[in-house]
């Protein structure tokens, strides 16, 4: 069977997506993650950083369990954070564009970009000023021109009717939708992507609704703006700005049309643009009984017919908003972002669970590492990212984690335990081994007398099993938060790690972090 997905469920994905984050019974996170992605052991390469760039991710559940293990922190993304995008097309002097059809398709190409589908296609712009305009007609579709006009001035008009936009005759006629908000610009502005407003269809910002309420023909009549002259005819009798109907399924539009002395289509202008037209045919009945009964002989005129009920009323059909930015930024506010740490993946987990339970977690922001407060630095040298640490634990049972993070001020660190711990040392999978039955169990630190101590290294200090609680005193006096809650010198995770969904993930180039530094993060998916 042949088959196709849409256009619009795209759209409808993207929506319902949006509409997710802004459901209060959903929490969504950005996170970081992979701090050693360079050492030997399962998912890592000692190739991630060379030229050939990060191996792909890959779509299974073996290595989204991995994901969490190695799973940083994250902060949460609201719908204040949350935008639909659609593709960045500058209006730029002498660039030539398309204009907005509703029937683009493999036999009916857009002139310019010679696009199959109308959302491929440079149809809108947006200009120096972040205002966003459709074009609905480059000089060809009325009759100005055959070919398509370069552009020579630059929309910048808000009036909610379309309009040119100055004085040169290029032939564009342009369309009001919106203008970028500045808090959007900061936030989300990019080289390839404009944000589209979420609430379009409810919002009651004054400029919105006159735009949107201009584009309901429900109300209005004015659906139709344009009828294309694709084939002008021969042997119409000559007339000027003679208006005819348009017939179809709708009620109410007209076009004014003017033919030259070889009886052709040389112009049209809409004088009602009606309402309810899916279709529509100009009945030109009236002044086509001299023209040859050749069908070549015959006019070809196309109502262009708008989406939903006129240009304005549904932006995101008028267009393709079938992608959403997620936008999160890490700084030094918080302790749960650890600034001395690297990060080598990034992406989105949905609705996480507070530890120990199966509650989502809803706090701004999460540490996903264990944490030990040392009771002294030690006088070895200090322990470096990526770093393997054990602890004797019992006869034979040793614990072993990574060091994600270690500020020598506080004397935290902050680590996690993957696989490739307790994997089979040679070959770094699941292969039998004669140390199996003590390597292979994964076994917690403890507050006790036992060092923790550097694998192959002279580091070695005890536990504070004197520490409790989220503060601690320096030795300069200040008082700094933990971020997460100590019990005897150790802490946990304040997720539930494998409780919730990674619905995005992407391997990058490794990334150190320090305390002057902030991370923007923009995803963006596409669906």
């Amino acid at each position: 069977m042949s088959a196709i997905i849409t256009d619009q469920f795209r759209i409808l994905n993207a929506e319902n997506f949006v509409a997710s984050i802004a459901n209060t019974a959903n929490s969504y996170y950005a996170f970081m993650g992979l701090s050693d992605p360079t050492a030997s052991g399962y998912g890592r390469t000692s190739t991630w950083n060379g030229t050939a760039g990060p191996p792909f991710p890959v779509d299974n559940s073996n290595y989204s369990n991995h994901t969490y293990d190695t799973m940083l922190f994250g902060k949460r993304v609201t719908s204040a954070n949350a935008r639909r995008l659609v593709r960045k097309v500058n209006w730029i002097s002498g660039s030539t564009y398309d204009y907005y059809r509703h029937d683009y398709s493999p036999t009916n190409r857009s002139q310019v970009t010679s696009s199959n589908r109308l959302y491929s296609a440079n149809y809108y712009v947006v200009n120096s000023e972040f205002r966003v305009y459709i074009c609905l007609d480059n000089g060809t579709a009325t009759g100005i021109s055959t070919t398509p006009s370069a552009s020579l001035d630059e929309p910048t008009f808000t009036d909610v009717e379309p309009s040119t936009a100055g004085t040169s005759g290029d032939g564009y006629l342009w369309k009001y939708l919106y203008t970028i908000s500045p808090s959007d610009i900061v936030k989300f502005d990019s080289t390839e992507y404009i944000t589209v407003p979420n609430d379009w269809l409810t919002t009651t910002n004054t400029g919105i609704q006159a735009v949107r309420d201009n584009g309901d023909s429900d109300t209005n009549n004015n659906q139709i703006k344009v009828v294309a002259i694709d084939e002008p005819g021969l042997g119409y009798p000559q007339f000027t700005a003679r208006e005819f109907n348009i017939l179809g399924d709708g009620t109410g539009g007209r076009v004014r049309i003017t033919t030259n002395s070889l009886g052709q289509v040389t112009e049209t202008q809409i004088t009602s643009g009606g309402s309810g037209y899916s279709f529509g045919r100009v009945d030109l009945s009236s002044e086509n009984s001299g023209v040859q009964t050749s069908t070549s002989a015959f006019a070809k005129l196309t109502p262009i017919i708008p989406p939903s009920k006129g240009h304005g009323a549904d932006v995101y059909k008028e267009l393709g908003a079938d992608k959403v930015l997620m936008y999160a930024r890490f700084d030094n506010s918080s302790y749960d972002f650890a600034s001395d740490t690297i990060f080598s993946q990034v992406g989105i987990v949905k609705n996480p669970a507070v530890r120990g339970t199966d509650t989502i977690f809803t706090d701004n922001q999460f540490s996903s590492l264990y944490s030990i407060k040392f009771a002294s630095q030690s006088s070895a040298q200090d322990l470096n990212i990526g770093d393997k640490i054990e602890q004797t634990v019992g006869v034979g049972t040793t614990a072993r984690g990574i060091v994600a993070s270690y500020d020598t001020e506080t004397r935290v660190i902050k680590y996690y335990q993957d696989r490739s711990l307790y994997y089979n040392v040679g070959t770094g999978d699941e292969k039998d081994a004669v140390d199996v039955n003590t390597r292979a169990p994964v076994v917690d630190f403890t507050s006790s007398a036992n060092a923790i101590t550097k694998t192959g290294g002279s580091f070695s200090v005890n536990v504070d099993q004197n520490f409790s609680g989220v503060t601690t005193t320096l030795t300069s006096g200040r008082v700094v938060n933990l971020g997460v809650n100590f019990t005897n010198g150790l802490a946990n995770p304040e997720i539930n790690k494998r409780k919730g969904e990674i619905i995005y993930l992407d391997n990058r180039p490794s990334v150190t972090r320090n305390e002057r530094q902030k991370e923007d993060v923009k995803i963006v998916l596409e669906f």
